[in-house]
């Protein structure tokens, strides 16, 4: 069981510590609401993926493996984050942002719900979990029944928690050095940032979709 529970350890912040929307997001909240950020945004990630595990269990991962599956997702998170970064371009430029943040409960249930959204707007999260977590999750079942999915799940999060939490801690704690103008500088960076992983999407799906017709 400890070498399944590193296993999953080791997949899990291979995946995590890879550049992407998730990661870009937390840098952004981490500089308004400080080092807690990662942890709330972990969170809301660790509910999605604990839904996808049951839901593959139930045979959901055929349906996400599915060209139609992967080409919505694909559309609709792309908009969708690409709608979220030219929001942060456009508060960023009309100085609607600042380093201080006055609505914290507000803030945390927003940062919680767009964990899960992000994640769930991410055609490449949902196609690793039905294909590439499906197998170590069938390995894990096979070797420790429901114990063993347990173990993986316990491994694989917390993995995001570390990695994120760390990134978290670490911006949080700087924040303090940023002056209002470069912040809105990064703010506008990581917003494009988002807007290209948002067409990246699209384009991809689009592409799916012309393979088709």
């Amino acid at each position: 069981m400890i070498f399944l529970l590193f296993s999953a350890f080791v997949v899990g912040l291979s995946g995590a510590m890879m550049p992407g929307s998730l990661l870009t997001y937390t840098i952004k909240q981490a500089l308004s609401a400080g080092p807690k950020a990662g942890f709330i945004i972990t969170a809301g990630h660790a509910v999605l993926e604990l839904g996808l595990v049951i839901l593959i269990f139930m045979g959901f991962d055929i349906v996400l493996q599915s060209n139609a599956a992967q080409i919505c997702i694909g559309i609709v998170g792309g908009l969708l984050l690409g709608w979220m970064g030219y929001g942060m371009i456009r508060d960023s430029l009309k100085d609607r942002i600042s380093l201080q943040t006055d609505d914290k409960k507000a803030n945390s249930r927003n940062m919680f719900l767009s964990g899960m959204w992000i994640s769930a707007s991410n055609p490449y999260f949902l196609l690793w979990w039905a294909v590439v977590g499906l197998g170590f999750i069938m390995q894990a079942f096979n070797s420790f029944g429901y114990i063993g999915v347990c173990i993986f799940y316990i491994g694989h999060i917390c993995a995001d928690i570390i990695w994120y939490g760390f990134i978290s801690i670490v911006v949080g704690k700087t924040k303090k050095f940023i002056r209002e103008k470069p912040y809105r500088i990064i703010i506008i960076v990581l917003g494009c940032l988002l807007i290209f992983f948002g067409i990246k999407f699209v384009y991809g799906a689009v592409a799916s979709l012309l393979t088709l017709i």
